[in-house]
């Protein structure tokens, strides 16, 4: 009976494994996770160095692991079942009781390299710069981290990051601000990023370093564009325990209007834009309803009548901020230097703007690659 039964098992698990060699070969293969909001990997070619060195085998490795039969609904399952029994952490996001927050200490390394290249930017371009480095949710809520998951503060980090810095280039503040706020609704609760009211409560400091007067909150009205918008915490783990969260536009009543807002392309291609582009509620990843997808530079021009230009160098932290910066300014460009393949002063003449803003998440400070572009 027992030699039976080991056939019997051994039999199972090969029709098993054999049913998913069938489907993983021969079944439908997608592009795209939308629910991981990444592209998947392609079945690699085959070649004698790519044997020789063993990158083949990583890369059919990482096909196989994406296009697995059943993929989704498998992560899903095992996102619950962890959640279940009690491991909090699930691919560096651990599950709070109401919110997800980034648990990959990895991801924050030293900044003093992406320093270096603001302070090269500042010596080399006549106006004055100003950098606001803004704290992931893990940051301003990191008391609801497991002591043992994190020993290094953000706070800390953006600390010796603007220590770093020179002593012409205005620092702001936005971790305190945030910190002092946190019992609002500042920060998704399925993204490391900040909503648009966290957004706002910032920029109230912002504009006034920058030699302006705040527009009071009581003069926007705000419309609530979608309750299910899930960041990119949620696409790592793929956790549903968390509620989606709400994301909101700002509208200006009675205030500045956006006359143009164009795109351009890597190629210089011209494209017109929007400020808040609906279409993209209906998209795979509903963030780039804030200023649309990606492009490596965005120029607006506002009824604002004052002649003044302001430069924004950002990352997607600023995407639901610029809209605040409409009512100020004549003209704003915003430049994704990340995006940029070669020289940024291809696409931007750095002197003729009285004033540059650089706008990045504090995770995005440790990349120095992002900035190259700035100062080739």
């Amino acid at each position: 009976m027992t030699k039976l039964t080991s056939k019997i098992t051994a039999v199972l698990m090969l029709a098993f494994i054999g049913v998913f060699m069938v489907f993983s070969i021969f079944g439908s293969k997608k592009s795209r996770s939308s629910e991981e909001n990444r592209e998947l990997s392609k079945c690699p070619g085959i070649s004698s160095s790519s044997l020789l060195d063993g990158s083949f085998a990583e890369q059919l490795g990482l096909y196989s692991a994406d296009h697995f039969p059943l993929r989704s609904k498998w992560l899903n399952l095992n996102s619950k079942l962890r959640e279940e029994i009690g491991d909090g952490i699930i691919n560096g996001v651990y599950a709070a009781d109401d919110m997800l927050l980034d648990a990959d200490t990895s991801r924050r390394a030293s900044s003093g390299s992406c320093a270096a290249e603001i302070n090269r930017f500042s010596r080399d371009h006549s106006g004055a710069v100003y950098v606001v480095a803004v704290p992931t949710s893990s940051g301003v809520y990191r008391e609801r981290l497991p002591e043992y998951l994190d020993d290094y503060r953000e706070s800390q980090q953006i600390s010796d990051f603007y220590d770093k810095l020179n002593k012409d280039i205005k620092r702001i503040d936005a971790y305190n601000i945030l910190k002092m706020l946190n019992s609002n609704y500042i920060y998704y609760r399925s993204d490391t990023k900040w909503t648009s009211y966290g957004a706002y409560c910032v920029y109230r400091t912002v504009i006034q370093k920058l030699g302006f007067l705040p527009t009071t909150f009581d003069k926007y009205s705000i419309r609530h564009v979608t309750s299910d918008f899930r960041g990119n915490l949620y696409n790592r783990s793929l956790c549903t325990s968390v509620k989606p969260d709400i994301m909101d536009f700002y509208y200006c009543s009675g205030g500045a209007e956006v006359l143009s807002c164009t795109g351009v392309g890597k190629d210089k291609t011209i494209v017109s834009k929007r400020i808040y582009d609906e279409q993209q509620l209906e998209s795979d990843y509903l963030y780039n309803a804030y200023l649309g997808e990606s492009i490596p530079l965005l120029r607006i021009k506002t009824s604002v009548n004052n002649e003044r230009k302001l430069l924004v160098i950002k990352d997607s932290y600023a995407d639901c901020f610029i809209p605040f910066l409409t009512q100020h300014y004549s003209e704003i460009d915003v430049l994704s230097p990340e995006l940029l393949d070669g020289s940024a002063s291809d696409f931007v003449d750095f002197d003729k703007y009285e004033q540059t803003l650089f706008l990045f998440g504090i995770e995005n400070l440790s990349d120095s690659s992002i900035f190259a572009s700035l100062n080739r």
